[in-house]
């Protein structure tokens, strides 16, 4: 601002000089209007010309004519319901000012923007033709406000991309940016980016906006241009992403719930974990006491669910202000709600039971991918309601006849979800487990198939240890033996220490596994024998049916035990609580039924040990606790 303003002063100055001469004598140094005096406060200064010389300076920096008075014609264009009335007043009486081209057209599309035939028959329209050349004729005179909205008027008329006129107009857009105010740029931001990407060459004009946007940032005052741009362009430029954050903690204490719902949407759309931005949306969410609405509600739980990020009061107070509108939420966004707090690994009792009860309420008007959502929730948190019967005797009712019209992928999420929660049934297995649908998914690559593989390998496991009953189908041996032995995944640093204490433990390595994966889908941390006596028994002698490839042949001597020890990592647990989720519950599951006895080492119980003999005694005490519970039976 103050080099504008030297910058404007020294041209000023300048002028004033240039005059001088032609109004005071040769040799006297004086300007335009300035009696001979000394300088004083009262005096005007050499930079201060008269008036005539200040208005003539003036008139000559105007770039745009000033707008004219209220007219006629411009009630004439904000009162017009059809584009009829519009187009007359081209070869009307009524004189039109340089702007009412663009503010007709702009009108023109507020009409036409539910109407796709109208749009058609316009742009055909002799009239329409003209007024476009019109305005193309007068495109400089065009003020900025109504230049941008002009643009965006263009856009929505769906002009073909070589029309003459739009790209006049997109030109004179780029030509004007320096001199836009940033609330012009976000608005073309807000309602243009769309277009501009749909259409090539806009591109251009769009790097330009963007670019725009990431430098003037500072410019930013209100929370309205913030959080759309933020929500409009931000996801287009990872740049100016950063700069709209940093002006979100600038301004966030004048947000509002609207303005944090608007920037935590943003964020999750495009899977942006800004943690400084979360916890000071978090602290102002806690701390003022916003009233929240159902839709605000909603959206701020989908955000933190998406995000993954936790915090305590704010799910506290989602899941408190929810509970009460339980009645009000329409099945759809009873499954939503229920899957944010899933993603969350939150559960608050009153509230599930409360979704529970809310969908077998209204199951007529619950679809079957409302359940489904529903399902694979509670199953995330291995939840199961205290009117199990009735919910999922619902879930079956809607799945016998409709369960194969689902994707083979949900078909077998779904199907999962039932293990997990102890409620699959014949039909059910032999659905998911028919050769037709898991063919599909042999030899699969891309990770999302091979997840859906491993959970038809628990589906399978679930079969054959949970289900003596049933008779088929299975997976082939063949597709088992295919799985990867060990998951490949980098090794946590806890999972690194369990290992190293065990190697210590064991001395010999013939005396344990370590990394066993099972025919079951599960990875062993570790495997151990003991004998009656409590010894270490060297497993490579012994058959091992649980594993793809059996090493051994002897049967297991009388007494023996075989124990698996599974790390439990934070990751494992629902959020505040020390049970498991459903994939954890299911897989000891598997391993009791499968002969195991299973060493649980949950981290929090690991990372209270400090030393290397704290930690060996630790898993010592666990093998035979496990084996005196097991006698104990």
């Amino acid at each position: 601002m103050a080099v504008r303003l030297v910058k404007q002063c020294s041209c000023l100055l300048r002028e004033a000089i240039r005059l001088a001469p032609a109004r005071a004598p040769l040799g006297q140094l004086r300007f335009a209007g300035v009696a001979p005096k000394t300088l004083t406060s009262s005096a005007p200064s050499i930079s201060s010309p008269s008036p005539s010389v200040m208005k003539e300076l003036v008139d000559k920096e105007q770039v745009f004519s000033p707008y004219p008075e209220r007219q006629e014609v411009d009630g004439l264009i904000e009162k017009a319901t059809r584009p009829e009335e519009l187009l007359e007043l081209l070869g009307g009486p009524h004189s039109l000012h340089r702007n009412h081209p663009a503010l007709i057209v702009i009108r023109l599309s507020h009409l036409l923007s539910q109407n796709p035939e109208g749009k058609a028959a316009l742009t055909q329209d002799a009239r329409f033709q003209q007024l476009l050349h019109l305005l193309n004729s007068q495109i400089s005179s065009v003020w900025h406000g109504t230049l941008v909205k002009l643009l965006r008027s263009l856009y929505m008329l769906a002009l073909p991309e070589a029309t003459r006129e739009l790209r006049s107009v997109e030109q004179e857009v780029r030509w004007r940016l320096r001199r836009l105010r940033y609330q012009h740029l976000a608005f073309l931001a807000e309602v243009c980016a769309g277009a501009m990407q749909q259409q090539q060459h806009s591109q251009e004009l769009l790097g330009e906006l963007l670019l725009h946007l990431e430098r003037r940032w500072t410019e930013i005052e209100d929370s309205r241009t913030l959080v759309a741009v933020m929500a409009k362009a931000g996801h287009l430029s990872e740049p100016l992403m950063t700069r709209l954050e940093d002006k979100c903690l600038e301004l966030v204490e004048q947000f509002g719930p609207e303005e944090l719902r608007k920037v935590l949407v943003a964020l999750a759309a495009q899977s942006r974990r800004s943690v400084p931005l979360l916890r000071a949306v978090s602290y102002h969410l806690v701390q003022k006491p916003f009233v929240l609405s159902k839709g605000t509600l909603l959206d701020l739980a989908h955000a933190y669910g998406k995000l993954n990020f936790h915090q305590t009061q704010v799910c506290q107070r989602l899941a408190a202000d929810l509970l009460p509108l339980m009645p009000r939420l329409t099945p759809g966004e009873a499954a939503r709600c229920a899957t944010s707090f899933a993603f969350l690994k939150w559960l608050n009792l009153p509230l599930f039971e409360a979704l529970a009860q809310h969908m077998v309420s209204q199951a007529p008007a619950a679809t079957l991918p409302h359940l489904c959502s529903m399902l694979l929730a509670f199953a995330r948190l291995n939840f199961r309601p205290e009117q199990e019967d009735q919910f999922f005797s619902l879930v079956h009712e809607r799945l016998g006849p409709a369960l194969s019209s689902l994707e083979p992928a949900m078909q077998v999420d779904v199907v999962w979800a039932l293990c997990v929660l102890q409620q699959v049934q014949e039909a059910e297995l032999q659905a998911v487990l028919d050769p037709k649908l898991h063919t599909q998914f042999l030899g699969a690559t891309s990770p999302r198939d091979q997840n859906t593989f491993q959970k038809l390998v628990h589906i399978n496991a679930t079969a054959q240890l949970e289900h003596p009953e049933y008779g088929g189908p299975l997976l082939p041996a063949a597709a088992l033996v295919s799985v990867p032995m060990v998951p490949d995944r980098k090794m946590t640093p806890l999972q690194q220490e369990l290992q190293s204490v065990l190697k210590g433990l064991l001395g010999d390595t013939g005396q344990g596994n370590l990394n066993v994966s099972t025919l079951f889908g599960w990875v062993l941390n570790a495997e151990v024998l003991l004998d009656a006596n409590g010894q270490f028994l060297p497993l490579r002698e012994f058959a091992t049916p649980h594993l793809a490839r059996p090493s051994g042949s002897q049967p297991l001597p009388s007494g023996a035990k075989r124990l698996a020890f599974l790390l439990w990592e934070f990751p494992s647990f629902i959020s505040r609580s020390k049970d498991l989720l459903g994939r954890g519950a299911l897989s000891r599951r598997h391993l009791l039924a499968a002969g195991f006895l299973v060493v649980d080492v949950p981290y929090y119980e690991w990372l209270e040990l400090k030393s290397e003999w704290q930690k060996g005694a630790y898993l010592k005490d666990k093998m035979r606790k496990a084996v005196a519970e097991d006698l104990a039976k």
